[in-house]
């Protein structure tokens, strides 16, 4: 076989593996999610929201055993979230992408806060770059010729992170874990994640009698952890100063979830005070498991969509009583499913997850 030939055919194979290795890649994570050992049934376990739950969800006030005060003041309804643009970009126009605006979008209509932040800065995706991100001059197009965030701006407030960031973490998701928790420990507010979709107003579950200074959701029907993708807190609040402590020696190559989720659990046992605690279904439900996801994304009948269309109509934009947000979940749901999504799409495509963000499009999207 001459050189040329071997050449074509290597290229051959590698374009079908190319073709079929994402297959492969789904097929795998099928198997490792829905085995009966993954855990995965626990997560999706049904639950029974507790009375100290459902009491932080409408204000109402709560037995404890220190003495507790109704805040005159309630947490502000101010809305925080953090975007990093990698550099270099994929593009001139950056990574902000349209299911980010939507999220933001969600925040502006449904919670109608005072104020919305987006918090921004530029990792850079290795050592080398590290003097292109502090060029300012050099990066800042990536934000400001986005073309959803050019849209959002009129709406928000854009705010560059200028500290150093660890160009060298595995999971770049960690990259705001402590960021967020400052935010809110000089501020407080709201912190969302850019794939968590504000439903209906907080309401009174921004009022918190004190000590009971920070509002996180239980996630998943087992009650396992507490995810850190919703917070909300008043300034200075003990249990995020407590939450961002544990970061001091933290190695976050080396876990997933353990800061972000399971330690505000352990935090919440031990001081039971200074949090009101959230059912699993006000922030993080349906979960994030291969079948909760594929129940938020799977195409609907005309019955079925009329029947949830009028459910969250009845429930004010929610497919549930409790719920205040839907978090999507997109390190497990994106290849599967978010990225083909587009604003025709959405309108055109009846799923419970286009049906519950719909309302947030603009007309002239497309």
């Amino acid at each position: 076989m001459g050189p040329l030939l071997r050449i074509c055919l290597m290229m051959s194979i590698a374009l079908s593996l190319w073709h079929v290795f994402p297959g492969f890649l789904r097929l795998g994570d099928y198997v490792s999610q829905n085995n009966r050992f993954s855990g995965q049934r626990a997560v999706e376990q049904d639950f029974t929201p507790t009375s100290k739950e459902l009491a932080c969800l409408h204000g109402l006030p709560l037995s404890s055993e220190t003495e507790e005060t109704a805040e005159e003041w309630p947490i502000p309804n101010i809305v925080n979230f953090i975007f990093f643009q990698k550099v270099p970009a994929s593009g001139p126009e950056g990574d902000f992408g349209f299911l980010n605006y939507l999220a933001v979008r969600s925040a502006i209509i449904s919670l109608k806060p005072e104020r919305v932040y987006i918090h921004y800065g530029f990792p850079a995706a290795s050592p080398a770059w590290i003097s292109v991100v502090s060029d300012a001059t050099d990066v800042e197009s990536a934000i400001t010729n986005n073309p959803w965030i050019r849209r959002l701006r009129p709406h928000v407030e854009l705010k560059r992170y200028n500290k150093p960031l660890d160009s060298l973490l595995r999971h770049k998701e960690h990259l705001a874990d402590r960021i967020r928790l400052e935010i809110l420990l000089e501020n407080g507010g709201i912190y969302m994640d850019t794939d968590a979709y504000a439903l209906r107003p907080f309401g009174k579950a921004l009022t918190p009698p004190s000590p009971h200074d920070a509002v996180l959701g239980y996630e998943g029907g087992n009650r396992g952890g507490m995810c850190n993708a919703v917070i909300a807190a008043r300034s200075n609040s003990s249990f995020i100063r407590r939450w961002l402590d544990t970061y001091e020696n933290a190695d976050l190559n080396h876990e997933w979830n353990y800061h972000s989720v399971i330690i505000p659990k352990q935090l919440a046992v031990n001081h039971p005070n200074e949090i009101c605690e959230l059912p699993p279904d006000a922030f993080f439900w349906p979960t994030w498991t291969w079948g909760d996801v594929r129940w938020m994304h799977e195409p609907l009948s005309k019955s079925e969509a009329n029947y949830w269309r009028g459910r969250i109509q009845e429930l004010g934009g929610s497919l549930f009583p409790n719920q205040l947000v839907y978090h999507a979940w997109s390190q497990m749901s994106r290849q599967r499913y978010l990225k083909r999504l587009t604003p025709n799409i959405i309108r055109r495509e009846d799923t419970r997850f286009n049906l519950l963000v719909r309302r947030f499009l603009e007309d002239d999207n497309d």
